[in-house]
């Protein structure tokens, strides 16, 4: 078993890499100084922006932090699959004040920002959807670098025996699930997954899915994990960049429940239950990142105009537990078993 003892934390406590403007240098630090591990989310982003974001964290933080990056899919999109869905989605658009966007594929700038880690690396590089060549999982250890591979099944673990550490993604997880192939395969709960994935692996293993306790936290070390992965426990926090509609959703009652949805991006994510996700996820194509570009105008709108039934919540289960605190005290929180 190769030792990530260098880059692990202090304390057992990952923050996982919100895409999409949660996870902010402000959060990723203030994880890192209160000795968990903070991470960046390089998706969505430029290579630009992801460095400026990197120095950004190096200015606030002396402590190791993570950087996670996208693989680039190749989902085949069915273009008449698409037009029906940008057709049936015509009326929010219009209610909206905006028009549907533009379905398009793309490797989100992936090659310039492995290029850019390489030459400057974090302390460790995270991989979602899929598993880097052996020789760019090497390339990153020669430079100092861990290299951590999300897998939600034992037969993308066995895939990614290459890298340094699995994070181990559990179906409890808000967000994207990180899954290597699109399929509507059911998700796999964190303590069952654990187990499969200890049955065919022996790297160190970051638990991730519904975390928001120190009894969570103890419960995966317990069952062998290195550390616990938190998202949604920070999604409250001043640090992070949550939008203001999405933060009043967490607490608002009227959301009861999550579920798995392709009708934002075209993969499966875990979101709080609301009107679109209700009335779109049956009608959805499987087709990532076209179908995420499709409904960004859709979203940027509601976000701007406070409509909380046409954004995507992203929450994991455990979202009712969240509440607004210092990302130092979530640390403290889950860590204190």
């Amino acid at each position: 078993m190769r030792d990530p003892l260098p880059w692990l934390p202090g304390l057992p406590v990952v923050q996982a890499p919100m895409a999409g403007g949660a996870a902010t240098p402000e959060l990723v630090s203030a994880v890192s100084e209160a000795r968990g591990l903070g991470f960046l989310a390089a998706g969505y982003k430029t290579a630009a922006r992801m460095r400026d974001e990197i120095a950004r964290t190096r200015e606030l933080t002396s402590r190791p932090f993570g950087v996670n990056v996208f693989m680039p899919t190749a989902d085949e999109a069915d273009q008449a699959e698409l037009d029906a869905y940008a057709e049936a989605l015509g009326g929010e658009a219009r209610r909206l004040g905006v028009a549907v966007g533009t379905p398009r594929g793309g490797d989100d700038d992936f090659t310039a920002k492995v290029e850019n880690l390489l030459a400057d690396p974090p302390a460790v590089v995270g991989f979602t959807f899929g598993c880097p060549e052996t020789g760019l999982i090497e390339a990153f250890r020669r430079k100092g670098a861990a290299v951590v591979v999300t897998v939600t099944s034992a037969e993308e673990a066995r895939h990614a025996e290459a890298a340094d550490a699995l994070c181990v993604q559990g179906d409890e997880a808000g967000g994207h699930r990180g899954s290597f192939t699109n399929t509507d395969r059911p998700g796999i709960a964190l303590d069952g997954l654990l187990a499969q994935v200890r049955e065919v692996s022996r790297l160190p293993l970051i638990a991730a899915g519904g975390i928001a306790s120190a009894a969570d936290a103890s419960r995966v070390l317990s069952a062998g994990a290195v550390a616990a992965m938190a998202g949604t426990a920070f999604l409250l926090c001043p640090e992070s960049g949550t939008g203001a509609v999405h933060r009043a959703a967490l607490a608002d009652p009227r959301f009861t429940g999550t579920a798995m949805t392709r009708a934002f991006t075209g993969r499966p994510a875990r979101g709080l239950v609301n009107r679109f996700l209700r009335e779109y996820s049956d009608r959805a194509p499987a087709a990532y990142p076209q179908v995420h570009h499709l409904t960004s105008p859709l979203r940027r709108a509601a976000a701007e105009q406070g409509n909380a039934d046409v954004l995507h919540l992203w929450a994991g289960t455990s979202w009712s537990r969240s509440r607004p605190m210092p990302a130092s005290d979530v640390v403290a929180h889950l860590a204190a078993g």
